[in-house]
């Protein structure tokens, strides 16, 4: 059962500077109506009568801008308890709608205009969890087919979810590893043979006091046959974050992970070519952090080379800007944003060909924007969450304004 509120939110887009530059907060209103709105995907908690937290619904918050105003609208399903994706996917041609990825119950929805979701796959893995942890959509198969790369929670399986005959289904596990949590998927071509291949992150199960918690990056190439080979082998540390684009622009993939610190060290950022070994990466950069579960990349100053941000638990956003030898170029966006998850995305939605940063602030309560200007990277508070935030903000995605419902 799916449940849709509506409210309006107007905030003036309160701004200021936050890096490379300085000058005095300031107020405008743009009057814009963008024709793309972020959909937010949110786990929410509530105090039971013993005081301890208790999962609500799981909810997905969708913010869109007319004429310089802020909207925010809720989508809640009762059939799990968080929403750790949702994405735009098209299935066949014709047909657009938005995706989630559900937890505890463990669904794939398709909910296309108002009608009521499609279940498109659900399952219970056997373990303690049965949650759909990470989504990606792409030509997997090589066959035109937009396939949906599924990782999940706690059994280690990695599995592909694709149109079928008959309106069904196809579900296909790639692997399963006993008592093994797999945090994300990835999709790219890093061997530059025109084959996507799938990257996925299994470990250990998770631990939150700097033990070790040993993990690799797994490779999946479904088109060719291929099973999983480790191409990242991480020891006694893993990597909940890991990104595949081409930063450098040599016109092929390279990935990247975000290791967490054990006992007292720093997160650092490994890259991985084709033919790197997996005891080999490189480090790119290293954050004062312990935890960073978001990377994203693009091109924040319309320079025409992409950049990378970094957002980290507690120490902030990092613009990691890529160098030919040595390690990458640091700087913090802005030491005050932060999160458990700290989910950000680098994309356009006001069409300008320049991305923009925006960023889900779990611990101001907030949802911002960052534009490059000449002065440097402007917030702009977007969305203050009335009462707060009393749970995790696991992904932010852009969504265009006619596919949502309502």
């Amino acid at each position: 059962m799916m449940r849709q509120v509506v409210f309006m939110i107007v905030v003036g887009l309160v701004s200021g500077i936050v890096a490379c530059g300085g000058g005095a907060p300031q107020q405008e209103v743009t009057g814009e109506t963008l024709s793309k709105g972020l959909m937010a995907a949110l786990a929410v908690l509530e105090k039971g009568p013993d005081g301890k937290p208790v999962p609500q619904p799981a909810r997905l918050g969708i913010l869109t801008q007319t004429n310089g105003e802020w909207s925010w609208s809720e989508i809640e399903d009762g059939d799990s308890n968080v929403f750790h994706k949702a994405m735009v996917y098209s299935p066949s041609e014709g047909v657009s709608g938005i995706l989630t990825a559900g937890g505890t119950k463990a669904m794939l929805k398709l909910r296309v205009g108002d009608n009521e979701p499609e279940l498109l796959w659900e399952a219970d893995f056997g373990g303690k969890w049965s949650r759909m942890r990470d989504i990606e959509v792409a030509d997997i198969y090589g066959d035109g087919t937009a396939t949906i790369v599924v990782a999940t929670h706690d059994q280690g399986v990695v599995a592909t979810v694709r149109p079928g005959k008959d309106g069904t289904w196809e579900v296909t596990e790639l692997d399963r590893q006993e008592n093994t949590v797999v945090h994300e998927v990835e999709v790219g071509d890093l061997d530059g043979d025109g084959v996507l291949e799938i990257y996925a992150t299994p470990s250990a199960p998770n631990k939150l006091d700097g033990t070790p918690q040993p993990g690799w990056v797994t490779r999946y190439v479904p088109a060719a046959g291929e099973g999983g080979v480790i191409v990242a082998d991480l020891g006694d540390r893993h990597a909940k974050e890991i990104l595949v684009d081409d930063i450098d622009g040599d016109g092929t993939d390279e990935l990247y992970g975000a290791l967490e610190a054990v006992a007292g060290g720093q997160v650092e950022i490994l890259r991985y070519d084709a033919e790197t070994d997996p005891a080999g990466g490189i480090t790119v950069a290293t954050l004062p952090d312990t935890l960073c579960r978001f990377l994203t990349a693009g091109d924040i100053d319309g320079d025409g080379v992409k950049e990378m941000v970094a957002a980290a638990h507690k120490s902030g956003l990092w613009l990691i800007r890529p160098r030919v030898d040595g390690p990458w170029r640091v700087t913090l966006i802005d030491g005050e944003s932060g999160g458990f998850e700290h989910a950000a995305l680098l994309t356009d939605l006001d069409g300008d060909g320049v991305d923009e940063l925006y960023v889900a602030n779990d611990k101001g309560g907030e949802i911002n924007r960052y534009v490059h200007t000449e002065a440097g990277l402007e917030k702009e508070t977007l969305f203050v969450y009335p009462a707060g935030l009393s749970g995790f903000t696991w992904n932010l995605m852009p969504v265009p304004v006619d596919l949502i419902p309502g």
